[in-house]
């Protein structure tokens, strides 16, 4: 039985991959690169997966620490057969894009690193941009690598939250005076 929708082989996986990928916002997972791409009828899971691996072999995509980026050779691939894709799943792939690179670009803007001294405390630092720049960046020394783990993680769920009460904090006194 012929399959349904324009995916028929790996190569139809690869091209659909590749257009994603350069469209991405930043480094992705493979979760959430698999549910982007098992939108389009015809993708199947270990289809899916195999073709990651060889667009990793071949050079094509990058894995770094668990997550995904398109090498300069993707990008050149990609734009030599994007024209293959069909309109209708380049639309589906950029509406289905918008809500993840929205996520991709706030969470580049939300960091959060520890690093151990010598005496063994911890300093966990973190730090909220903006399309600007840097609005704030805080650093505070821990006594473990526990409590800064803790500190980053409560920074990186509500970073407005704490720059908000910063604000707060730094400004109040004028209304008092």
């Amino acid at each position: 039985m012929a399959k349904q929708g324009f995916i028929h082989d790996k190569l139809d996986i690869k091209m659909l991959e590749l257009y994603l990928m350069v469209r991405m916002a930043g480094p992705v997972d493979f979760d959430t690169l698999t549910d982007l791409a098992m939108r389009h009828e015809g993708v199947e899971y270990f289809d899916f997966a195999e073709a990651t691996a060889e667009l990793v072999d071949s050079g094509h995509l990058e894995l770094s620490e668990g997550h995904y980026t398109i090498t300069e050779k993707g990008r050149v691939n990609s734009a030599a057969c994007e024209s293959s894709l069909p309109y209708s799943v380049r639309r589906r792939c950029n509406q289905d894009l918008a809500g993840v690179n929205a996520v991709l670009r706030r969470n580049a803007q939300i960091r959060g690193e520890s690093r151990v001294k010598e005496d063994g405390s911890v300093v966990a630092r973190m730090t909220l941009d903006d399309d600007g720049g840097n609005l704030l960046t805080i650093e505070l020394l821990c006594p473990s690598q526990a409590q800064a783990d803790r500190l980053i993680a409560g920074f990186k769920s509500k970073p407005e939250r704490v720059y908000n009460e910063v604000l707060e904090a730094l400004t109040s006194g004028e209304e008092e005076e």
